[in-house]
């Protein structure tokens, strides 16, 4: 991807840390009607009330920025971050329209992987002018990520899958984001593998009842073991924890607040199994 020519301050006087973990979005837009309205306001005060401060939504998620905004307009602004995606060619308009939706200003605003390059002289505008606090980059391909970290200057990237417990396979965008001071933000951890619903033989499904046999022996579940490892690589600032009912927030939102032993991380069998 060709450089943008939008000129924007260097890297290291942008820092921006999202907190820790975060909601995400992606499941609060079903059902239809107010059933599903009820529901997912639910989810997001149950969030809250767990701690969490960080909010990702996106137009693409159905009704879910106005139920997260109808659930957040009664809370202090200063205490929570929003995030969104822009949708469409007019990435002006998508912002507008998402914090219309959430009757909210945003705080960060992510762009896809291919509207990334059109959107990014808009949303560095609108940074500059205050609108926004932060811009970033979304995408599920660590490729893409990597070569837009490379050539264009933003303060965070949204990573979906490829880094977890169970795939690394994105390290080399996690090590030019930490070189570049730019935030990593993943989601995608709580896969059917880890949370041990399929029963399949393939390896893949072997490796990870082998990694969860090991997480039990220090009394860690996969699950907790998987939320806590992201944030092992420096450059890995949140991770995003997606829910669709108040009783799974609190029950992932519990794990977080478990400790893992750190002699875990070292057990040589779970390195040769991770690495």
């Amino acid at each position: 991807m060709a450089a943008p020519s939008h000129a924007l301050a260097p890297v290291s006087t942008r820092k921006f840390r999202p907190p820790r973990f975060g909601l995400s979005g992606s499941r609060l837009g079903d059902p239809p009607g107010p059933d599903g309205d009820t529901k997912a306001v639910a989810t997001v005060d149950a969030a809250y009330q767990a701690g969490i401060r960080f909010f990702d939504t996106s137009p693409a998620y159905g009704e879910a920025e106005r139920r997260l905004g109808t659930a957040l307009q009664r809370r202090p602004r200063g205490e929570f971050l929003v995030s969104t995606k822009v949708v469409g060619a007019d990435a002006r308009d998508s912002v507008r329209a998402s914090m219309d939706r959430l009757g909210l200003a945003l705080d960060l605003v992510f762009a896809g992987g291919p509207e990334f390059e059109a959107a990014y002289p808009v949303l560095g505008e609108l940074r500059h002018d205050g609108v926004i606090k932060a811009i970033g980059a979304a995408s599920d391909n660590w490729r893409l990520l990597d070569r837009i970290v490379r050539d264009a200057e933003l303060d965070t990237v949204l990573l979906a899958g490829q880094y977890s417990l169970l795939d690394q396979s994105a390290t080399p965008l996690l090590d030019r984001c930490l070189a570049r001071g730019v935030s990593v933000v993943v989601s995608g951890i709580l896969t059917p593998l880890v949370l041990q619903t399929e029963q399949s033989s393939d390896p893949a499904t072997i490796r990870a009842r082998r990694i969860s046999a090991i997480c039990e022996r220090y009394g860690v579940s996969l699950p907790q073991a998987a939320l806590a490892f992201p944030a092992r690589h420096a450059a890995v600032t949140s991770v995003l924890i997606a829910a669709a009912s108040p009783a799974e927030i609190r029950a992932d939102a519990a794990l977080v607040r478990q400790p893992v032993p750190s002699t875990l991380w070292r057990d040589p069998e779970l390195l040769r199994l991770v690495s």
